[in-house]
């Protein structure tokens, strides 16, 4: 294994709008870089498991204080009675509740939400189309918003001033998307709402700017760019066309900020997404979907699953590259860049495979791995290792960790889990692994 460089190259310092925690929300950061400090060091420790079935959809996991961590979802509810949001404190030594949120209004709709540790102290969550401010400690409601929007919301981000951002899912021909800015203590809006030229499937990604922040926003054709600064959000004349309308792939989900360049894939509004956002509220039904909610349905488009390096400096300097060349790619998660390595990871959930994707100057495939990814990864640069799932052909949903320069499989763990989806894993800071699935928590740790 080639040792990381001394010195990283891009890795974002904890931002000022989070509680001072290595992991106080999704991706690690607002760059999505899904970056852990520390080592994991697999192949030198032997794995455990804990499970906790709760029944519940377990979307993210996220910590506050050292040892204080809490779990946020929605219900799987897509008939029969009304969902709702809801936020756990844990316990991470038995995964045991500390603390439950009251149920928590969602606007009926069905959808993997966000939660946040604010430097505020409070615990943001924001599901389907409300948002919530929760006490810490006991996670009573300190207040809520119901959201411009009445649609599912998929992203909440705090700014360098502490402010919020959050917005709504709309899919191809579903009109624009609904950026909304909020006060984190109050929930007050802060201005107007900036409908968006077009729809948005992923969640949004941000960085400091020189006055403010710059906010990346994966639309159904372009990727979007927002400056905020003082009391002032505008879109931005800086947009990169990533797609055509109704060509050959699909729309992107979530992007990743690394090394001057903006890294996404697109091939992610697969059938199963397409039906729970067709549907108002999102995600309910008269009768069960059943089967036709798998993701492992054949993609509704023939092109190939793409990776995209987009410049910053320059939104017309595009790179793409089709790492597996299989038709009908597709995926639920999106991609991440690696700058210590100069390898970002692909993956193709449809089809199958893993990817690395060296990125010192054209694009190239360094190496392949016969796995089926879904999830949103974690690194370790330090011990050069890249934590994702693998849902095997038996139904197992494992963890598996992968030397990120070589490709070689390192460890392989079985979650339990007889369900995968694009959920988020987190990285603890005791060599752990925080995984999240519908009616799953585990904790995967190496010793």
């Amino acid at each position: 294994m080639v040792p990381a460089p001394q010195t990283p190259l891009d890795r974002a310092e904890l931002h000022p709008g989070y509680w001072p925690s290595p992991w106080p929300v999704e991706c690690g950061g607002n760059r999505r870089q899904k970056s852990a400090p520390g080592r994991l060091d697999a192949a030198d420790g032997e794995a455990s498991v804990l499970t906790s079935r709760n029944g519940r959809w377990n979307v993210m996991a996220i910590e506050r204080d050292p040892g204080q961590w809490y779990v946020g979802g929605t219900m799987p509810a897509f008939t029969g009675p009304p969902p709702f949001g809801w936020v756990q404190r844990f316990e991470p030594n038995t995964l045991e509740p500390l603390a439950t949120s009251p149920e928590l209004p969602c606007g009926d709709h069905v959808w993997c939400g966000a939660i946040l540790a604010h430097a505020n102290g409070s615990i943001l969550s924001v599901n389907g189309s409300y948002l919530h401010r929760l006490d810490a400690d006991d996670l009573s409601v300190e207040a809520e918003r119901e959201l411009p929007a009445d649609r599912a919301h998929n992203g909440l981000l705090a700014l360098s001033d502490g402010t919020l951002i959050t917005k709504d899912l709309r899919l191809e021909g579903q009109g624009g998307t609904t950026i909304t800015r909020l006060d984190p203590d109050t929930l007050d809006i802060i201005g107007e709402p900036l409908v968006l030229p077009e729809g948005s499937m992923g969640r949004i990604g941000a960085d400091r700017a020189d006055d403010g922040d710059l906010i990346y926003v994966p639309g159904t054709e372009h990727l979007l760019r927002i400056s905020v600064a003082g009391n002032t959000m505008q879109l931005d004349d800086w947009q990169a066309r990533y797609r055509q309308p109704d060509d050959d792939w699909g729309l992107a989900w979530d992007s990743c900020i690394s090394d001057g360049s903006v890294w996404l894939m697109d091939c992610g509004d697969i059938e199963s997404v397409r039906m729970i956002h067709t549907t108002q509220p999102n995600g309910r039904y008269p009768e069960p979907p059943g089967r036709a909610m798998s993701w492992r349905r054949p993609a509704p488009w023939p092109g190939a699953q793409r990776l995209f390096r987009i410049s910053i400096d320059d939104p017309a300097d595009i790179e793409s590259i089709e790492p597996f060349g299989t038709p009908g790619g597709g995926i639920i998660a999106p991609p991440v860049h690696v700058p210590e390595y100069d390898m970002a990871i692909a993956w193709d959930s449809v089809n199958g495979g893993l990817a690395g994707v060296r990125t010192a100057g054209s694009l190239d495939v360094a190496w392949h791995l016969d796995i089926r990814p879904s999830m949103q990864p974690v690194v370790f640069p330090k011990s050069g290792e890249l934590v994702i799932n693998d849902f095997t052909a038996d139904g197992s949903d494992d963890i598996v960790v992968i030397d990120i320069e070589t490709g070689q499989l390192l460890s392989r763990v079985s979650t339990g889990s007889r369900i995968a989806n694009g959920m988020f894993l987190s990285a603890g800071r005791n060599r752990d692994i925080y995984y999240c699935t519908t009616t799953v928590l585990s904790r995967i740790s190496w010793a």
